[in-house]
């Protein structure tokens, strides 16, 4: 699946389950609402650059590999954990619908990123 497709997909997930947390606004209130998209909002940028990292070193050596996916994830985590932060001490969002938006979408995510990427790709017939 291309980057695009993905992120389309993955777009589509994420406009939903807020879609479908609207009706809770008013109990989460403004700030809580927010907190809950943003969670969500870091969620996708998230498995977007994981995504975009795993199909650039697929095709790459195998220790290119490990260094992007590595090196990507603890990069990814280290961003992640900083977001989180600021968004708890630097703005007052709440903390539980964030984190609970953040990882609910995260493990969402992590399984549609595992069911594209390991599907086995078709190679072109040799002519």
């Amino acid at each position: 699946m291309s980057l695009g497709r993905y992120a389309q997909a993955v777009g589509a997930i994420a406009a939903t389950s807020l879609a479908l947390l609207w009706p809770f606004a008013g109990a989460l209130g403004e700030r809580g609402f927010r907190a809950a998209a943003l969670g969500t909002g870091l969620a996708v940028l998230n498995t977007l650059a994981a995504y975009a990292l795993v199909r650039w070193s697929r095709e790459r050596p195998t220790v290119a590999f490990f260094r992007a996916i590595l090196g990507g994830t603890l990069v990814r985590m280290a961003v992640l954990l900083l977001a989180v932060l600021v968004a708890l001490r630097g703005a007052g969002l709440p903390a539980a619908p964030l984190v609970a938006c953040l990882l609910g979408h995260f493990m969402a995510f992590l399984a549609l990123e595992t069911a594209t990427v390991w599907r086995p790709v078709p190679r072109p017939e040799p002519r």
